[in-house]
């Protein structure tokens, strides 16, 4: 089985999928960042292709970076200076060959993850 990389992002705040949120995914190698992909999630608040597909998957030490700020701004929730969630990153490690999937809960104030399935 070959491992690839998903997500979904829900706003719980609307009780809605976060469509139009920009994706970025980092590889990390030491003190080593490198983008390895963005993305934009479509209207279910998923992307339209695998973040980290099958075939460029490799296990290591990763970080999604979620532009709440944007997707805040755009959906019209009332701007701050500066905003309370701008940038969400979240880095985390993939041991296998296997379906990471690592969905974001997300409002103006909070956010949580985990590891889905």
């Amino acid at each position: 089985m070959a491992g690839y990389l998903t997500t979904h992002v829900l706003d719980t705040a609307r009780g809605c999928p976060a469509a139009g949120l920009p994706i970025t995914l980092y590889r990390i190698e030491g003190e080593t960042r490198t983008e390895v992909r963005r993305l934009v999630t479509n209207a279910d608040g998923r992307t339209d292709e695998q973040i980290l597909p099958e075939g460029e998957f490799a296990t290591g030490v990763y970080e999604l970076v979620f532009d709440a700020g944007a997707y805040l701004d755009a959906n019209g929730t009332p701007p701050e200076e500066p905003r309370f969630l701008d940038k969400i990153p979240l880095r985390f490690g993939m041991s296998e060959q296997s379906h990471y999937h690592v969905p974001l809960l997300l409002s103006p104030f909070g956010y949580s993850t985990y590891r889905g399935s």
